[in-house]
């Protein structure tokens, strides 16, 4: 949620952004409101695997929206996901965005969630006018 806050999403604040992620949530871990009034959301589930995420599991995020009646999610893995899952988004009526690890890495670099700067080094470079004044 701090990354899509951070991205933007939920508004200038983050006030729309909020994690619910417990026990017989329907797999949905954090919701972003688009507007002021709530009339439209994007759900999010964010996935810790090791292993490659699957068609099942993208059906599974989907039929969680469907049980909310909601349009748009967001599906977030450290890991990756296959290619059927991958294909199976474009084929469905809903809009959900999958985020693998790599994708998700550079995000959070970017955006400067979980991360810290670390040593600067400055790098000098010869100064050619300076020796030119005889």
């Amino acid at each position: 949620m701090d990354l899509l806050i951070a991205m933007g999403y939920g508004g200038p604040n983050g006030e729309g952004g909020r994690a619910v992620g417990r026990a017989g949530d329907g797999g949905i871990d954090g919701i972003i409101e688009e507007d002021k009034l709530g009339l439209e959301s994007v759900y999010v589930q964010a996935k810790k695997w090791e292993g490659t995420v699957g068609r099942p599991t993208v059906q599974a995020f989907a039929g969680g929206l469907e049980g909310r009646r909601a349009h748009k999610g967001v599906l977030i893995t450290t890991s990756e996901f296959s290619l059927e899952a991958r294909d199976y988004v474009h084929t469905i009526g809903k809009k959900i965005v999958l985020i693998g690890g790599q994708r998700l890495a550079e995000l959070m670099i970017e955006h400067g969630i979980g991360v810290t700067d670390g040593p600067a080094y400055q790098i000098k470079k010869l100064d050619e006018d300076y020796f030119q004044g005889g």
